[in-house]
């Protein structure tokens, strides 16, 4: 496999909220979820970024929701693993899952 073949660590983070939040998952909530999940800040221009890189990639697919009066008759753009978003994501996370296997708990 070469260095293609595996998700960045913002991407696989992307993908897997993806996972989790299934048929929710529109560009403030991936955001929220990561924020949360990794006690760090995310700029919405990032997770938007990260999925047109997906997108190209054919790992993500979009689907529009209905227009809503709180977002002005606009609406919301959702996102969903592709199948080989998640075999790429599986491919990454079992290389991850492979490396610090037999890792001591205390690295110091």
């Amino acid at each position: 496999m070469g260095k293609g073949d595996y998700l960045g660590e913002f991407e696989l983070l992307v993908m897997a909220t993806l996972v989790r939040l299934g048929k929710e998952a529109y560009g403030m909530r991936i955001r929220r979820d990561i924020e949360e999940r990794t006690g760090r800040a995310v700029s919405i221009g990032n997770v938007y970024a990260a999925l047109r890189r997906l997108d190209a990639k054919d790992y993500v697919g979009t689907r529009k929701g209905a227009p809503t009066a709180e977002r002005g008759g606009r609406a919301k753009r959702y996102y969903y693993l592709e199948p080989d978003g998640a075999q790429a994501l599986e491919r990454s996370r079992d290389l991850f899952m492979t490396v610090l296997t037999g890792l001591p708990e205390s690295l110091v």
